[in-house]
């Protein structure tokens, strides 16, 4: 659906009083001056471990979640494939109601079926509309309505006290809202609660009935230690973006909304996760300003938002993103020793021996083994991978393992 012209006004408004840091990463640069802030806008930075806030602005006031609902989706997908509700090959049928979403989607038809793990993958790369409605009607024996309400009551179990869930997938509804600091308490449980899962989020892409489908969240590549979690964009809430980055054993976790592109929202999120990582705190009131010659802290020139944010406009199908421009430059490996640091999750095993066999039998064709004991709610389990290989080894290795398979980054740290 095209954008109406008011829509299209509305946008370019929005565009024009953006935060100067979200400008300045894609205007010429030019010295940097404090702006008043996009309606849309809000930011939290926390420690994923310690709860610490290291930046806030906004992070209470109502915005529109997009696809970052999803992440609660996931949520119940991975809680239901804990209780063995379901499993990764269980299969959905796919109704008419999901079929119809718009995009972006996969393009299932109705009637026809998809895997759970298919389904998963394909909300954390490809961010499709038609797998989450599908995966939200499975996973509440109704309607995506029915689902809604237990994402909401869900939310509120978690402490999401702000959030409201009206769709599986994130599409425009006036009464899906939710909060910076709500989108930074889910991300940091989906870490918490499922350890076993969380790589999913990892994923750069995966193969779908023989074409492979990459992912959004361009952090994975462009930002040392970044390992999830999810993007997200409508006209009413801007690029949107939770993000988790993981350097010397201290994880940090950043959410923003209202940004004016994908990349200047990616260049953002990095700016706010290096100065967590760097031990700067801004004063309260202020914001960081990403410029040529560095980053600026500037008071935000905007007065409070309202308690709601506008209504959505028409959908908008999310498109290829463009790369983002980091704050500075990252620290980097060289590109020899990079392209051999994919691996891939087999999953996570009861049994020690049980993970070794499993990886052994995935490793025939090259990398190394890797079997590690991580801590998951229901007690410590054997996560096996492989490692040492290239991108197109890693899609290799999972095309020829049955089961379960996750292809990860080299900036992948978990």
């Amino acid at each position: 659906m095209l954008p109406s012209r008011s829509g299209a006004r509305w946008r370019l408004s929005g565009a024009v009083l953006c935060l100067a840091a979200l400008c300045a990463a894609v205007l010429p640069a030019r010295p940097a001056q404090a702006q008043s802030g996009d309606h849309r806008y809000a930011a939290f930075v926390q420690d994923a471990e310690t709860g610490e806030v290291l930046f806030s602005a906004h992070a209470d006031a109502a915005r529109y979640p997009a696809s970052l609902t999803k992440m609660m989706t996931l949520y119940l997908a991975f809680e239901a494939l804990r209780r063995g509700k379901v499993t990764e090959k269980t299969l959905i049928r796919v109704s008419r109601h999901a079929a119809s979403r718009p995009p972006s989607k996969l393009g299932l038809r109705p009637g026809s079926t998809i895997l759970v793990r298919e389904a998963i993958m394909a909300l954390v790369t490809k961010s499709a509309n038609d797998a989450a409605a599908a995966l939200g009607e499975h996973l509440a024996r109704g309607t995506e309505t029915a689902f809604a309400r237990m994402m909401t009551r869900k939310a509120r179990a978690l402490g999401m006290s702000r959030t409201t869930f009206r769709n599986a997938s994130g599409l425009p509804d006036r009464a899906q809202v939710t909060t910076a600091r709500d989108i930074a308490l889910l991300s940091r449980r989906l870490i918490q609660d499922f350890p076993e899962r969380y790589t999913y989020f990892s994923a750069a892409g995966f193969d779908w009935r023989g074409r492979y489908i990459g992912g959004h969240n361009r952090l994975l590549t462009a930002y040392e230690g970044a390992d999830g979690i999810k993007t997200g964009y409508i006209d009413a809430s801007g690029y949107n973006l939770a993000a988790s980055a993981a350097r010397d054993g201290r994880r940090l976790v950043a959410v923003m909304f209202g940004g004016a592109t994908g990349a200047a929202r990616d260049a953002h999120v990095m700016a706010l996760l290096d100065r967590g990582f760097d031990g700067v705190r801004p004063a309260t009131g202020t914001t960081m300003v990403a410029a040529r010659g560095g980053l600026r802290l500037v008071g935000l020139a905007q007065a409070a938002p309202a308690l709601r944010p506008p209504a959505p406009r028409a959908v908008v199908s999310r498109g290829p993103v463009s790369r983002p421009i980091a704050s500075r430059a990252p620290r980097r490996t060289s590109s020899s020793a990079m392209a051999r640091r994919w691996s891939v999750q087999l999953g996570a095993y009861s049994a020690r021996t049980r993970a070794q066999a499993v990886a052994r039998r995935a490793a025939t064709r090259g990398g190394a083994v890797q079997v590690r004991r991580v801590r998951a709610q229901s007690g410590w389990l054997w996560r096996a991978r492989v490692t040492s290989l290239s991108s197109e080894q890693a899609r290799r290795a999972c095309r020829a393992v049955r089961g379960s398979c996750v292809v990860i980054s080299p900036n992948s740290r978990r």
